[in-house]
């Protein structure tokens, strides 16, 4: 199974290039904002434990969430594998998420990373506040906020996949197809290995 991790900062291209990597790999996505909307539109136990936190303001603990992602590749053991988007954003959620795929028999087979500077995210944001009516991507400070947050919460995960020799980052600033073939490059390779160690 290719388990990715695609990594990057508000801005960084994430949803275009995971688009793009699910067509080519056939991978399943694996975005914890649509797995807790669809958990709670289908009135799951866990997703009515999400939306009651979810209703008092109140973040949605890793338990939850890890339960909900523990579902999807449950659902989908002959997949090729998975693109995670938005997590783990902690180390716990990495280590979570570690745990629950070895209890699977499989692990993730690379963290990679879209790495944009914060001035260029910061004008992508605002262009695309321009055009997408989000009200987090119209304000400048709020985006530097995010920004930063993302910054300063993420690091040390990168770091734990570095520790596993399992992180790889990737120039996010260029042409769309550029950054795409920079990414294949690394998923490649990975495949390879992967054959190789069958």
């Amino acid at each position: 199974m290719l388990n990715i991790v695609l990594f990057g900062p508000p801005g960084a291209g994430k949803g275009t290039q995971s688009q793009k990597l699910l067509d080519k790999y056939n991978l399943i996505h694996l975005s914890t904002g649509d797995l807790l909307r669809s958990e709670i539109a289908a009135g799951t136990a866990l997703g009515l434990e999400a939306k009651k936190l979810m209703d008092n303001g109140l973040l949605v603990p890793d338990e939850v969430v890890i339960g909900m992602i523990e579902n999807k590749v449950k659902e989908h053991r002959q997949a090729a594998g998975f693109i995670f988007d938005g997590f783990p954003r902690t180390v716990p959620q990495a280590q979570g998420l570690d745990k629950l795929l070895q209890d699977n028999d499989t692990e993730i087979s690379a963290m990679i990373a879209l790495k944009v500077d914060d001035e260029e995210l910061t004008k992508r944001l605002l262009l695309r506040g321009q055009t997408s009516g989000r009200p987090d991507d119209q304000n400048e400070e709020l985006i530097r906020k995010r920004v930063n947050e993302y910054n300063t919460k993420t690091k040390p995960v990168a770091d734990y996949y570095a520790g596993q020799g399992k992180y790889f980052a990737v120039d996010g600033i260029g042409e769309i197809e550029e950054i795409f073939k920079a990414l294949c490059q690394h998923i490649d390779a990975l495949k390879e290995k992967q054959e190789e160690n069958k």
